[in-house]
């Protein structure tokens, strides 16, 4: 079980529970570290004040290296114009619940690429492990926490942007595969997405760099995970399949959504966020991101009236434009108390 990824994040199974912003929290970061894993939370959505309570709250569960994540988006630009007709074309859908659209809809949350004060929590608090999806920081702050003692990790979903994470010193990349739940980190969507798989992205990334390769997107169990190894990675990420879990944040709607038929038929739509994700189909797919739909604002932008949508259903009972974000395979996902499903991954893994 002892590679390279392992020896460098200090764990004892190279396995990694994805971050997933909204559903990772303390509990379930702590229960998987303890339990010899990689535990993540996510950070991309919290002010750099919260962000802080999060690393202690994690830190006072566990004594193990734990992974904190940030969003590396280009900053999103404000288009009035975009904005109200985005609102307009919502507007029946708020009205089905007799509700209006929001106002006015706005940047929800900063992008560390622009929160120098979220850089000064990461060197102050010093995590074991910090990672980066949608692209990279400057180079001066990845140094900066390279000097730290803060091991790096960073998502890729070609091999251009794998090359981009080693010549920026990043320590393991994250190949990410098409059939991951959540965002595509893509580092220019607007340029298009290769949608390459996870076992076809980690073999390539595996032969051409020199760094230690995650693999990330559809893998549910030990088998998939040894069959990623077997192609060239050193570790893998699973976030869909802790989402069960008793220590995630996930509700009971979301919880039972993964138990049924939705969870067989998975899509990726930008419409709910501003950037492609993957997630179990409802409303929020077939509506809101219905053809002749306008342009959308950027991203976060768009998620803020998302957000208002799915409240003013669930205010009337409506779970129909929940966000449920899910990955391929997500009908293999286990309900288990985390670490216990670690130990499972493991002794699958091993053929036992």
């Amino acid at each position: 079980m002892k590679n390279r990824i392992t020896d460098l994040l200090s764990i004892e199974h190279p396995i990694i529970q994805a971050p997933m912003v909204g559903v990772s929290t303390p509990k379930l970061a702590a229960a998987v570290s303890n339990a010899g894993g990689l535990g993540s939370i996510g950070i991309g959505a919290s002010t750099p004040a919260q962000a802080r309570i999060l690393i202690t709250e994690t830190r006072a569960l566990t004594a193990r290296p734990f992974n904190v994540n940030l969003f590396c988006h280009r900053p999103a630009q404000a288009d009035p114009c975009r904005e109200a007709a985005w609102l307009e074309h919502l507007r029946p859908l708020f009205a089905e619940f007799d509700a209006e659209p929001p106002g006015a809809i706005r940047e929800i949350y900063k992008s560390f690429l622009a929160d120098l004060e979220m850089l000064d929590v990461l060197l102050a608090e010093r995590p074991a492990v910090v990672s980066f999806h949608f692209g990279l920081p400057e180079q001066g702050w990845i140094d900066a926490l390279k000097r730290a003692g803060i091991r790096l990790l960073a998502s890729a979903t070609t091999l251009e942007e794998a090359e981009q994470v080693e010549r920026a010193g990043v320590d393991a990349v994250v190949a990410q595969g098409i059939e991951a739940g959540g965002h595509r980190g893509v580092f220019e969507p607007e340029k298009g997405d290769a949608g390459i798989g996870t076992f076809a992205l980690v073999r390539l990334v595996a032969r051409h760099s020199r760094l230690p390769v995650i693999a990330a997107g559809g893998i549910m169990d030990g088998q998939g995970i040894a069959a990623a190894l077997a192609l060239g990675a050193e570790g893998a990420q699973l976030g869909t399949a802790f989402v069960p879990c008793p220590e995630s944040s996930a509700n009971a709607a979301y919880r039972q959504a993964l138990k049924g038929e939705r969870a067989a038929h998975t899509q990726i739509t930008a419409a709910i966020s501003g950037r492609p994700a993957r997630g179990l189909v409802n409303r929020l797919f077939t509506d809101v991101g219905a053809a002749g739909a306008p342009t959308l604002p950027d991203y976060p932008i768009t998620y803020d009236v998302a957000k208002a949508l799915h409240a003013a259903a669930s205010a009337k009972g409506c779970n129909d434009f929940a966000v449920q974000w899910a990955g391929q395979g997500a009908v293999l996902a286990r309900g288990m108390p985390a670490g216990e499903l670690v130990k499972l991954l493991v002794k699958e893994m091993q053929g036992s």
